[in-house]
Formats: C-alpha cells, structure tokens, sequence
C-alpha cells in the first residue's frame, strides 16, 4: 500500500520524470519543497523541508537574507545578473568562477562590500596555492570591475594583491614522436580512438570544440569552427591523415565524428576521461594529455615555417603572444641549425693533429735526459 504524504503536502511528476513536492495550505499560496532527488516523503531530510514550509518560508526567503543591500552577498548577486558574466563568458568559464565566488561568498557574504580591503583579500590569496591563486583572481576581477562600476566601492581592492611565481614547470607535455607512434600502433585506423587522436593531433584544437567537430563545419577540405570559449573562428585544411581516419569510421547520421558508447555527443569533460582511458591502454604515461597534442602540432606548424599569425588563424588565438612561443621555440631550433652549418667541416673543437689511437707515436724527449 502507497503511504500518504504528510498533511497539505503535494505531488506531481513534471515534464522531465521527476516527482515534485509542494506545501499549501487551503486558500493560501504552495510552497515548493526544495529537496533533493530520491529524498522520500516522511525522512529527515523531507521532514526538515516539510517544517519550513509549515511555517511559511520558503528555500528562497531564507536565501533573500543573505542579500542584504551592501553587503558581499548581494554584490555578487548583482555580478550573476550583469551583462559582462551572462553574456560575456563561456558557460564553462561561468561554472568554474560561479564556484569561486561562492566558495568567497560563503566565508565572507555578510561583511560590507564597502570595507573590503587589500590587505584582507591578500590574506585570502596567501592561503592558496600559486596556480588557484591566479584562478582566484580572474574569478574575483570581474566581480571587483562590477562592484567598481556600480560605486558599490571606491577603490581597487585587487591592485595591490601580490601573487606568488608559478613554479617553471612548462605547462603541458607535448608529445613526442615515438608517444605518438605507440599510440597509432595500438589503436589502428578505423578505431574511435584513432580517430579522436587525429582530430586532435592534425585539427590541434582543444578537447571542447574536438567533440563539437562534424562533417557540417567541413567546406572544400576546409573545417571552419568557432572556440567555443571565446567564439573567434579557426579555419584548418583537412589533412589526409585526418579525411582517412573519418572515411574509416561507419557511416553515421550524427552530427559530430565523436559519439559515446551509447550514441551520444561526448562533453568536454567525458572525453577528457575517455581519451585518457585510451592512452593508458597504449601504455603511454599519464603525462600524455589530450591537451598536449595540441601543443604538439602547435610545435611541429612552427617548425615547419608557420608564422605567427598563421598559427593564429588555425588555432583560434586572439593574442600574438601565444603563437610567439612556439616560433620563439622553433626559431632558436632553425638558427642553431643554420650555426651548425657554418662550422660544418671546420674541425672547430678537434686537434689540429688529431693522435690516432692505433699507430705508434713517436716520443719526442725533453727535460734532462734529451
């Protein structure tokens, strides 16, 4: 037998399949009853709800006291609800900072957003590490910017946070030749696996816009996208390698090369896991990183003669300074080569009459006994 819902409590099933919960009393207004999915009716969890409806507060009464007008809390409400973070960042760049600011939020919503100083936020960055340091600041600068814009406060409390150096790491691996030849010789042409390794490799574009990639971008062996982080468009010549690896595949009537087990679209982050599952199954070490094929064709263009805004123009870059460092990087390859020529056959740092190591040499005596 179906056990009855407590008193004036409610339920239906909504477009989506899930089971909603409501609290209304007769002649007054329904208060949705904010709990999770699979929490029962009459368990603690429904129970604790069911209270605070009994009451009359509703989930998003409690949370409009955290927003009290000057204060950190209401601030950052203000920010979500602007132009420059609804429109002006990817939703992925919206994910990560959204879960920053909460995170700053939590600790210090209710304090006056006009009494934030340097000195304190110093105190905040100081506690993390030199990488979520950076993070921290791009998620806190677009939020500072708001609050400068709209007088919420006078000065810039960001200018004189310092942040610790990032340790020299090189970021990325970029793979090399013989990564790359263990990973085709374990996953042939035709496979899944091959074919997200080329996309990746000859189109050199990160893992979110690989997965969006269809043979609808393709135009006279040409493949046209727009980043999906920033929206500037990328244009790259369909290399053979790249057409063979896509006419291997089954014929498809999905609208990206890339699909799941199941058929479906992969996301950024589930191809992330996959294409790591695929490389550890090449037995390639964990530094071999979907990213860093992309680096590697970024380096190999730049050996080949790419100019800067060539590498631009197939990437998607906005800033010159990123295709400058793999031409830095490739230039100082070409010159050393080019210096290698210039002393070719010269003898520089060799004898000039070099002592060969099996004829006998004759001993030229010196000092008293000569």
């Amino acid at each position: 037998m179906k056990r009855r819902n407590p008193p004036n409590v409610h339920s239906y099933e909504n477009r989506h399949g899930k089971i909603v919960f409501y609290f209304r009393r007769p002649g007054q207004k329904k208060i949705r009853l904010r709990i999770d999915d699979g929490v029962l009716p009459w368990s603690p969890a429904f129970m604790a709800a069911y209270e605070l409806a009994k009451h009359g507060t509703s989930p998003s009464e409690l949370g409009a006291a955290r927003t009290v007008p000057g204060t950190v809390n209401a601030s950052i409400v203000s920010y979500y609800q602007s132009s420059a973070f609804r429109d002006g960042l990817a939703k992925s760049t919206q994910g990560s900072r959204r879960a920053i600011l909460e995170s700053f939020r939590n600790d210090h919503g209710s304090k006056r957003v006009a009494l934030m100083h340097s000195a304190a936020l110093q105190n905040i960055f100081n506690s993390k590490s030199p990488a979520a340091q950076r993070n921290w600041m791009k998620a806190l600068r677009g939020w500072v910017d708001h609050c400068l814009a709209l007088k919420m406060i006078k000065k810039d409390s960001l200018a004189d946070v310092k942040l610790v150096k990032l340790p020299r790491t090189g970021g990325h691996h970029p793979w090399e030749t013989g990564e790359c030849e263990q990973f085709e010789q374990h996953h042939a042409i035709g496979t899944r696996a091959r074919l997200a390794y080329e996309l990746l490799l000859q189109a050199g574009q990160s893992r979110c816009d690989v997965v969006r990639m269809g043979r609808q971008h393709i135009r006279n062996g040409m493949m046209t996208m727009g980043r999906q982080k920033t929206g500037v468009p990328f244009n790259v010549e369909v290399m053979p390698r790249l057409q063979a690896a896509v006419d291997a595949m089954p014929a498809s009537d999905h609208l990206t090369f890339l699909v799941t087990a199941q058929g479906k679209p992969f996301t950024a982050a589930g191809f992330g896991n996959y294409f790591r599952d695929c490389c550890r199954d090449a037995g390639l070490p964990d530094r071999c990183t979907s990213h860093g094929l992309r680096k590697a064709a970024a380096t190999y263009l730049a050996e080949l003669g790419f100019t800067d805004h060539q590498l631009m123009a197939w990437f998607g870059w906005t800033s010159i300074s990123q295709a400058q460092v793999y031409t830095r990087a490739a230039n100082r390859k070409r010159m050393a080569r080019e210096g290698a020529k210039l002393i070719s056959g010269t003898g520089i740092g060799s004898p000039s009459d070099p002592v060969s190591q099996n004829q006998s040499q004759p001993i030229e005596k010196t000092g008293v006994g000569k």
